[in-house]
C-alpha cells in the first residue's frame, strides 16, 4: 500500500499547490476527469469565450440606436467552438503531460482513476480500464474534487438526451430551440450566448424572477430585460418530460396550469453539487453540512488535522477566484504547520456574464435588513454619466449600500456594460477600508468614463 506525504484529489486549483518547494515531497495526484477542473474545462474560461464571442454577435442587434445599421449575417458554429476548445484543451493535456513525464514531478504520482475513502487517510483509487483498484495513504490530504450539475428528479428527463453546461457547449450545430431549465447564473450567461446566435431561447423559472439570490434590483431589472430578448416562463415547475417529434416536450405546470414547451435541446441548469459524497469523505472522519459541502475552518482544515479542502467542494461561493484564494492558504499551511494563516472571505464578489453584465460584492440591501444592519443606499444610471450617453445605455444602475455613521461600504451591486470591471475599485475599497467620502473626493476620477459612474454613486451616498 503506497504511503505518501501528500495526496491531491481534483486537478483544479488543487493542482497549482506544488511548487519548487513540494519538489522533496513524495506527493500523489488523484484526477478521475480531465486535468485542469471545472474552471478552465467546462467553467469560466470556454462559458466567457463563448460570451464575448455573443457579444460581438448581438452588436447589430443594438447598433441602430447609434445611427448605424449593421446585420449579422451568421454564426459559424463550429468554427466558434473550434477555436475556443481548440486553445483549452491543448492547456488541459499540457497540464497532465507536465504532471506526469516532467522532471519537475519526479516525486509525483498521478492516479488517473476516481477516489473514494475506505478508511482514516486511506483513499481506493478506482481505475476504468480494467486494472485492480488500488488503496493509498497519506500523513496530509488536500480535497479539491470540485462539483457537479444538480439533475433534478423529473420523469422521463434521462430519456430525452438533455445537456448540462458539462455537454452544451460541445454540441455539433446550433439548435433552433432551446430550453433552459433554470434561472440562475448559469442559465443567464447561456441564455445570451444561445440567444445571441440566432436561437430561440425559452427560460423556464420556479421562482418569480430571474437571477434572485442578486439584489432585489438587480434581479427585477435583468427579469425585465430579458422578457424582452427570451420567452421567459416565471413561477413554473417541472412536471416530465419527453422526446417529442421535433425534439424535447417538457411539460410544466404555472399559475395557469399546465403547458408544454417544446425545443430542440433542453440545458438542465439548476445548480451544482460538491463531489464529496463520491469521496465518500465520511469514511474518513471528514464532516459535511446538508449540502454537501466539506466542512472546514478558517484555515481551510477539515475537522481531521492534516485534510485540508478547497474550491467548490468545501466553498458555498463556488468561484475559481475564491478557490486560488483558498489554495494559497492551503498551500502556506502545508508548507508553515506551525505559522498557518486564514482564508479571508469578507469581501467575495461575483459576476454574471451575462448582457447586461451583472457584479456584486458585499451585503444586497435583503441581506441589511434581514441582520439589523444600519445603512443608506445611492443609485446611479449610466444614463447619468456622459459615457453612458455615448452608449445610449437606458438600463443600467450601480447601486451602493454604506454604513451612514462610518461611509464605509457594505455592498455594491452593479447592472451594465463592463459591470465585472467596473466593481473592482469598490472591492478594492471595502478590502482595505476605504470609506466612501475619501474614495469620492480623495482622487481624480477620468472624465468622461465609465468609472464615473461609481464616482457618482459614492457623492449620492446620505452619510452623516
Amino acid at each position: 500500500m503506497p504511503h505518501f506525504d501528500l495526496v491531491i484529489v481534483g486537478t483544479g486549483s488543487g493542482n497549482s499547490i506544488l511548487d519548487p518547494r513540494f519538489a522533496d515531497w513524495r506527493t500523489a495526484i488523484v484526477e478521475k476527469g480531465v486535468f485542469g477542473g471545472t474552471c478552465l474545462n467546462v467553467g469560466c474560461i470556454p462559458t466567457k469565450m463563448f460570451v464575448h464571442t455573443a457579444d460581438v454577435a448581438a452588436t447589430p442587434s443594438i447598433s441602430s440606436r447609434l445611427g448605424v445599421d449593421e446585420d449579422l449575417r451568421g454564426v459559424r458554429w463550429a468554427d466558434v467552438r473550434d477555436r475556443i476548445f481548440g486553445r483549452i484543451d491543448p492547456i488541459a493535456a499540457g497540464g497532465r503531460e507536465y504532471r506526469i513525464g516532467h522532471e519537475d514531478n519526479a516525486n509525483v504520482t498521478v492516479y488517473e482513476g476516481e477516489g473514494r475513502f475506505t478508511g482514516h487517510k486511506e483513499l481506493r483509487v478506482s481505475f476504468g480500464d480494467g486494472r485492480a483498484p488500488e488503496t493509498i495513504t497519506a500523513d496530509r490530504f488536500v480535497l479539491a474534487a470540485g462539483g457537479r450539475p444538480v439533475i433534478p428528479d423529473i420523469p422521463g428527463l434521462a430519456e430525452t438526451g438533455y445537456h448540462t453546461s458539462d455537454t452544451i457547449m460541445r454540441i455539433d450545430e446550433l439548435p433552433k430551440r432551446l430550453i433552459i431549465l433554470g434561472s440562475g447564473f448559469i442559465g443567464a450567461e447561456f441564455a445570451h450566448v444561445f440567444a445571441s446566435f440566432g436561437v430561440e431561447v425559452t427560460v423556464i423559472a420556479r421562482s418569480g424572477a430571474l437571477l434572485r439570490s442578486e439584489d432585489e434590483d438587480v434581479s427585477a431589472r435583468f427579469t425585465e430585460l430579458a422578457m424582452h430578448r427570451f420567452d421567459v416562463r416565471l413561477h413554473r415547475k417541472a412536471l416530465r418530460a419527453q422526446r417529442s417529434g421535433t425534439g424535447i416536450a417538457l411539460e410544466v405546470e404555472g399559475p395557469n396550469g399546465a403547458e408544454t414547451v417544446e425545443g430542440d435541446l433542453l440545458l438542465v441548469a439548476t445548480g451544482r453539487a460538491p463531489n464529496s459524497d463520491l469521496l465518500d469523505v465520511a469514511a474518513t472522519g471528514v464532516s459535511t453540512l446538508d449540502s454537501g459541502h466539506v466542512v472546514v475552518d478558517d484555515y481551510q482544515q477539515t475537522a481531521v488535522e492534516g485534510i485540508y479542502a478547497l474550491g467548490d467542494i468545501s466553498s458555498p461561493y463556488e468561484l475559481k477566484h475564491v478557490a486560488n484564494h483558498e489554495m494559497r492558504v492551503v498551500q502556506h499551511n502545508l508548507l508553515n504547520p506551525g505559522d498557518r494563516i486564514k482564508a479571508d472571505h469578507r469581501f467575495v464578489p461575483h459576476a454574471v456574464f451575462s448582457a447586461p453584465q451583472i457584479a456584486s460584492v458585499g451585503l444586497t440591501e435583503r441581506e441589511a435588513r434581514a441582520r439589523g444592519i444600519s445603512f443608506v443606499t445611492s443609485k446611479q444610471d449610466y444614463a447619468g454619466i456622459a459615457y453612458g450617453w455615448a452608449m445610449e445605455d437606458t438600463t443600467g444602475f450601480a447601486k451602493l449600500l454604506a454604513d451612514p455613521a462610518t461611509g464605509q461600504l457594505l455592498g455594491a451591486h452593479i447592472i451594465g456594460p463592463q459591470a465585472s470591471t467596473v466593481i473592482q475599485p469598490l472591492i478594492q475599497a471595502m478590502s482595505f477600508g476605504l470609506d466612501a467620502r475619501s474614495m469620492a473626493r480623495g482622487q481624480y476620477w477620468i472624465h468622461p468614463a465609465m468609472p464615473e459612474l461609481i464616482e457618482n454613486a459614492l457623492l449620492g451616498l446620505d452619510l452623516d
